[in-house]
């Protein structure tokens, strides 16, 4: 605890970007698309036993999530920091496809972020008898306005909450794409259960210093791919993209603790990029565990040849890492060093 006293509003900023949760079936195709938000909130009179007050931000067009882009995760950190003294927290609706990646780069982002950013959304549109939005959507606000007795918030993270669990952003996944659960953060417990009492785990949540001020950051380099390594993986194709010129660095998603084929063209790619100024993070294919480069002599080559460890990160976490880091550095061995370091609590190290 702190004798930081942290002034309250008693107001959280719902900011609806899209996705199920706002969805409706067209009347001519049958498909899924976005409705206008007076439809979802006409459709939640639990509004009025919140025990906070609720503004609305509505995207001008509300999106699918797998349209969202850096340049709407940059419009969304502007939104957050043009409200940032006005609410006690943010809650952001979002389509489960790429909510794990919005998360994520949010988490990096928002420097030094005092206040609750809590993603959600569901699996079955709000208006639908069996819908998970409700829940969903009730609880992530009462999360957001969620505080210690000296005010300070129960949880000043980027969060994703689905289904009784509140997880860190950039530790979380969508694992599945039809159950209720559909995140799940596989290397990083909850931040809270929420069933019929909210159970904060606080020596998991991070602590910002809440004397400094939230810095913003809008600008992301995109220039990255993601590489799965696989048996029969072709030199003629991977040469291809490895020698682009705007390449500036490499999620590969390798076997179990870090390996790769002991190929010598793979390793000689990958030293060559990496000599000129290409960061190549190496993160595990496996959905939990970590990356050990020299638990195994494949691993250990990797290492040899410049890649560097992507550690327990997700794809999610490590590829909007980079995003964020290429924007701030031009020095690609100080990128290098800072994937090696936990800024938002994305690795354990």
């Amino acid at each position: 605890m702190t004798d930081f006293v942290f002034e309250r509003t008693s107001k959280v900023l719902l900011i609806y970007t899209g996705g199920t949760i706002g969805m409706g079936k067209n009347a001519v195709t049958g498909a899924l698309e976005p409705l206008d938000f007076n439809y979802l909130i006409d459709n939640l009179p639990e509004f009025q036993y919140l025990q906070t007050d609720i503004d609305v931000y509505q995207f001008a067009t509300p999106i699918d999530s797998s349209d969202m882009s850096p340049r709407l995760w940059s419009h969304l950190v502007n939104i957050i920091a043009d409200n940032y003294n006005q609410y006690d927290g943010f809650v952001i609706l979002h389509g489960t496809d790429t909510m794990a990646y919005t998360a994520s780069a949010l988490s990096f982002m928002l420097e030094n972020l005092t206040k609750p950013v809590i993603l959600t959304g569901s699996q079955l549109p709000i208006g639908q008898l069996r819908t998970d939005g409700k829940e969903n959507l009730v609880t992530s606000i009462d999360l957001a306005a969620a505080h210690h007795d000296d005010g300070t918030p129960m949880v000043p993270e980027v969060c994703v909450y689905f289904s009784g669990k509140l997880l860190r952003g950039n530790r979380s996944t969508k694992q599945n794409a039809d159950g209720f659960n559909a995140f799940e953060s596989f290397n990083y417990p909850a931040l809270c259960d929420a069933g019929i009492n909210f159970n904060f785990h606080t020596h998991r949540i991070l602590r910002p210093d809440f004397t400094r001020a939230m810095i913003p950051h809008t600008a992301t380099d995109a220039n990255t791919i993601v590489l799965s390594i696989f048996p029969g993986i072709q030199e003629s194709l991977l040469r291809h993209v490895i020698e682009a010129p705007e390449l500036r660095s490499i999620v590969m998603r390798s076997y179990g603790s870090g390996n790769a084929p002991q190929h010598p063209w793979l390793l000689q790619l990958l030293n060559e990029a990496s000599k000129r100024g290409v960061v190549v993070v190496n993160i595990s294919q496996c959905i939990a565990g970590s990356v050990e480069m020299e638990r195994y002599d494949t691993g250990f080559q990797l290492k040899n040849a410049g890649v560097v460890s992507g550690y327990d990160s997700t794809v999610e976490a490590a590829l909007t890492k980079l995003m964020h880091l290429q924007a701030l550095h031009r020095d690609s061995n100080l990128i290098r060093q800072l994937m090696n370091q936990s800024i938002a609590g994305e690795i354990s190290v």
